[in-house]
């Protein structure tokens, strides 16, 4: 099963350190243009070889973003962008555009190159199309079924690698061709910027029609005629992805690399998420990765499309443990949640481990949320999520003591009973 590649998000330099020290054999950045995630801390062309120096000393591979819809007016900061790329040598660029791709051939030869899910590839004679244009990889349509994605994998080059989405937030737009942002808000998403409308509560006028006209809730904006089904107001609102208990299933259809969805997201989620899955890779129960997954803020799971004419993961067949089934609903194969556009999670970030003094049994941490004497917090490390502690003592490094910790990013010293090492995660329980 390890040899499936799990690639993690990289949105910052904190989200990165954590995925590598979660577990993920690869991970996904973006600079601070042409990376589909403009509003992401992002990394600069000056940090980058820092950053690829540190990935490679730890065995860690790291692809590049240059997968946004390019125009004509782009072109020039594009070629400067894959020169320094080409200096910079990571180990993957993740492309879409023809021109993209064209200019890299010319300016980059060297340079492997992972064709974007943005690209919607759903079919075998498109995946060697795009190797005979010098792809190396595919990142596949999130439409695609596990038997599509086997018969692809048997119609196509042995040398050209198949990547997955197993996890993480999905669009209505399931392989990310959106237009909603770019009309009702003037922000394109195929250029970075989406603002996420489907997310969005939209209220219904005349309800009690089969069509109806909406515009999101609270606002003043034009109306939009869609049907009604009385399901609810969120019609476009997507489940998130999860396809932690079948990696044995995508292995066997022929994937290469298993990929997770969220350069926005915080330590904690990439934190939570690459360990489940790094433990899910390494033989930890089902039950065990599905329980830390639930821990994420995350939206009800669906599997997707893989499973799309199968009975193998409708609810009630995943054995004997009734819980997955109660952490997925019962019928994961539904992709939208018409009923809320909110998340649901079961633990927070309270700090994060900066140094620990054995002879003490005392951890210096760095405050991320409010917590107090008495609390109990879970430890979060590297394929270890079973530890917790009831904090008993809280003083600053000053030596002044707390009964609480209400100011989050503070510095402050806690009684730990547990080990812990720099980098490890302390949650709580959200009640």
């Amino acid at each position: 099963m390890a040899k499936l590649e799990l690639l993690s998000p990289a949105g910052n330099r904190e989200r990165f350190l954590t995925a590598v020290r979660y577990g993920a054999d690869a991970v996904y950045l973006g600079l601070p243009a042409f990376s589909l995630r403009n509003l992401a801390d992002n990394f600069s062309l000056d940090t980058l070889p820092e950053t690829l120096a540190y990935a490679h000393s730890h065995g860690v591979k790291v692809y590049v973003t240059v997968n946004s819809f390019v125009r004509d007016a782009d072109l020039a900061e594009l070629e400067d962008t894959v020169r320094a790329l080409r200096d910079a040598a990571p180990d993957a660029l993740i492309v879409n555009d023809p021109a993209v791709i064209r200019i890299c051939r010319r300016l980059a030869p060297g340079l492997p190159l992972h064709l974007s899910t943005q690209a919607n590839t759903l079919n075998s004679e498109a995946a060697s199309f795009w190797y005979e244009q010098g792809v190396s990889r595919i990142v596949l349509a999130r439409e695609l079924k596990l038997d599509e994605i086997k018969l692809i994998r048997s119609r196509i080059p042995k040398a050209l690698e198949l990547e997955m989405f197993v996890h993480g937030a999905m669009c209505v737009s399931y392989s990310g061709r959106c237009l909603l942002s770019n009309y009702i808000d003037g922000r394109d998403s195929n250029r970075g910027e989406c603002v996420q409308p489907c997310r969005w509560n939209y209220e219904v006028e005349n309800n009690t029609v089969l069509t109806a006209n909406i515009r999101e809730h609270g606002k003043n904006g034009e109306w939009f005629t869609v049907e009604d089904d009385g399901r609810g107001s969120f019609i476009l609102n997507s489940r998130d992805m999860c396809l932690a208990p079948f990696l044995r299933e995508i292995e066997d259809a022929g994937v290469d690399c298993i990929k997770i969805e969220g350069r926005m997201k915080s330590i904690l989620y990439v934190a939570t998420v690459t360990n489940a899955y790094r433990m899910a890779l390494d033989g930890a129960p089902v039950e065990t990765v599905m329980r830390e997954l639930m821990c994420l803020s995350h939206r009800p799971y669906t599997t997707g499309f893989a499973f799309r004419d199968s009975e193998k993961c409708r609810g009630g067949t995943y054995g004997r443990d009734r819980s997955l089934n109660i952490m997925y609903g019962e019928n994961p194969m539904e992709l939208m949640e018409y009923q809320t556009g909110g998340y649901t999670q079961q633990a927070k970030i309270a700090a994060v481990v900066l140094a620990y003094d054995g002879e003490k049994g005392e951890a210096l941490i760095e405050q991320r949320n409010n917590f107090r004497a008495g609390d109990s917090l879970n430890i979060l490390a590297p394929k270890d999520v079973s530890r917790s502690f009831t904090v008993s003592g809280i003083r600053t490094e000053a030596g002044e003591e707390r009964d609480s910790a209400p100011h989050p990013a503070e510095h402050l010293l806690l009684t730990c009973p547990e080990p812990v090492r720099p980098g490890d995660i302390l949650r709580k329980d959200v009640s």
